[in-house]
Formats: structure tokens, sequence, C-alpha cells
């Protein structure tokens, strides 16, 4: 399927070639507004993602590669569905009905956004149709059972909706044939002046909770609690992202800058502005709501350089910044946590929204 689809809000193209043939193809989504999502059908990644500033220009506003080979060759979720579970599962296993799985260990001990083959570089199957709210593509995945170590024959369909309102709005379904845990994620790194154009240390951000889930030094959640107030992590009101980040405390020293998990104010699942990101330079706003409980915050601390991203740009030290909506991360081990339990019979539902504007 190398032609471009009949329609004119919707396009699509051959990307590239795995190694054993398959063809991975890209669809361009494009609303009444002139706004773009470009994505894949590997790992379902936002490969592009364009948004006005205030004078109506727009840029490419997510971190990626030009080609297929980029993403192959490796990179830090760049823009990918993460799963079966989003984040990290302390020293790589879980016990579910009396039963202990052992998953595959790919950041140090610890288990880590599904594994060193996880939703991200699976080749998802994909539908795409016009509706009235604006170009969609659903995509497809069939997860086995034992994937990664994990229990269960997981379906899962993660569904992009680029309104006619400049909102990327995206569905998660599951189903499964045996308890198993599900925890799934959208993982852009967004820098709202442009991919490539600087650091996010201006970024200023305003997160809705009060709590966070501290972590200890392998970066797994301690199990407490902790309110933000009077920390550098309380992001109630909108402040820049670089204001506080090299301040000599405990969690930010563990995680070289902001990455951690946020327990959203909102005790409702319904969708809920969970975070807001201003750019003062372009007037960009992006405005997250969710019906998770959290949000992971991280801000890239991580990219030192090394990666050569579209249009040659450079990918440094806090170049972009990620709001990644979530179950806490180790729910599996910690029963106090949200559950993350899907058994057979039940659906796993939950949605996202990136809604963009300019100020």
């Amino acid at each position: 399927m190398h032609d471009l689809a009949s329609t004119d809000a919707i396009t699509q193209r051959y990307f590239g070639s795995l190694a054993d043939g398959c063809d991975i193809e890209l669809f361009v989504l494009t609303n009444k507004k002139g706004m773009q999502a470009s994505i894949t059908t590997y790992g379902g990644i936002v490969t592009s993602l364009t948004a006005p500033d205030r004078a109506g220009r727009f840029s490419d506003i997510v971190l990626g590669f030009d080609d297929l080979d980029g993403y192959l060759a490796g990179h830090p979720y760049f823009g990918a569905i993460v799963g079966r579970y989003a984040n990290r599962i302390r020293g790589g296993s879980f016990t579910l009905d009396g039963e202990t799985y052992a998953l595959t260990r790919n950041s140090g001990e610890n288990h880590l956004h599904g594994g060193a083959a996880g939703f991200d570089k699976g080749v998802w199957s994909a539908q795409a149709r016009s509706m009235l709210s604006g170009p969609q593509l659903e995509l497809s995945y069939l997860s086995v059972d034992g994937e990664e170590g994990y229990p269960g024959r997981l379906g899962v369909s993660v569904t992009y909706t680029l309104t006619h309102d400049n909102e990327l709005r995206i569905d998660y379904r599951a189903t499964t044939d045996a308890p198993t845990h599900v925890n799934l994620t959208h993982h852009s790194f967004f820098n709202l002046a442009g991919q490539g154009v600087g650091d996010v240390s201006g970024h200023e951000l305003q997160i809705n909770a009060d709590r966070f889930t501290p972590v200890d030094e392998r970066m797994i959640p301690t199990g407490e609690i902790r309110a933000v107030k009077g920390t550098p992590m309380d992001f109630r009101y909108p402040t820049a992202i670089g204001e506080r980040i090299e301040d000599h405390d405990e969690q930010l020293q563990l995680a070289s800058g902001y990455d951690h998990n946020y327990v959203l104010s909102s005790s409702r699942r319904d969708l809920f502005l969970a975070a807001t990101a201003r750019e003062p330079s372009t007037g960009r706003v992006l405005e997250v709501l969710t019906g998770e409980p959290g949000l992971q915050l991280y801000t890239a601390n991580f990219l030192d350089g090394s990666i050569t991203g579209k249009g040659g740009a450079v990918y440094g030290r806090r170049c972009a910044v990620c709001l990644e909506t979530q179950h806490f991360p180790d729910s599996p081990n910690r029963p106090e946590f949200p559950s993350t339990v899907l058994r057979p019979g039940e659906i796993y539902e939950t949605s996202t929204i990136y809604r963009f504007s300019s100020e």
C-alpha cells in the first residue's frame, strides 16, 4: 500500500521496511485549520505534529526522525504508544492471583515501558476514516500471551483523532482472555517553540495536582504520596520548568531533573484538565486532559546531544518535556495505588486529549 489514501484529510505513504520485509506506513492527518499529525504503523508513533503560533505560523513541536531508520536505530520512545505497562515495575515482576510473573528487565533490575520489545516496537494494523470531528486513525495490535512476560492475550486499539478544534485525541481500548496488568500512554516529547529549538526551561507549566509519588534511587515509587507544597515539585500555579530544576532537592537529584508521577487532584475518571504548558516566545499553549489518575512529568534529562533528529536537529539535555497520562508506576506491586488489573470480560478504556491554542 504505497499510494496516497483517497481523502483530502488523510494521506498515506510508504515509510520504510523492517528487516523481515514488513512494510511500514505513514498516515498524515490534516484538520480544517491546517494542523497536521503524522503517525506511523511502527509503534503507533506520532512522528510529527504541527501547531500554530500566535501569528498563525505552523511548526513541528514533537521530537523524532525523518525516516524509519532513525526509529529502528533506537530512541527514548519518541512519540510512541507505550505498553503493556507504561513506566516502571520494580524488580521486573509482579504477583497476580497468587502466581508470580517474571517480566523483561530492560532498565537495570526493573521493567520499563513494556519491556525490550514493547508496544512502541510493534507493527500496528491501521484503519483511517474521516469523522465529523476530524480525521481519525485507528490502530490495532494483538499482544500474545507471554509477550515480555505478561499473562493473557491482550487485544488493543488506539484511536488518534485530529479534531477541527486543534486537539489530538487518543482513545485507548483493550480486552484480555486472562487476568493481566494494563497501563497505556503516549510518549511525545514536546517543545512548543519547535522541535530542535533550544530547551524547555522557559516553558511555563501548571499541573493540577497537589501530591506526587516520590521515588528511590532506582526511580521506583517508595509508596509515599507526598504533598508538593513547599517543594520544587509544586506546579499548582504556572511556573517556568527551569525555575527550580537545579535545586538541591533529593527528588530532583535522584532523577537529574523532573521524572515524577503526579497524583491528579480530581477523583473523577472523566476528562479532567491535568496540565497546561505555555511557551512565551511563540504563544503556543498545550492543555492535557485525561481520565487517568496520574501524570508523569519528564524533562528529557538524559538526552545528551548524541541523537540527531528531524532536519538535522541535535537533541540536547532538556530540549523537550513529556506529559504522560497514566496509572502510577509500580502499581502491580503497590495494592494501595489505583489498580491496573484487567480481567476477562472487562474493558480497559481511557482517553487523553492534547489541546493546542495560542495567545
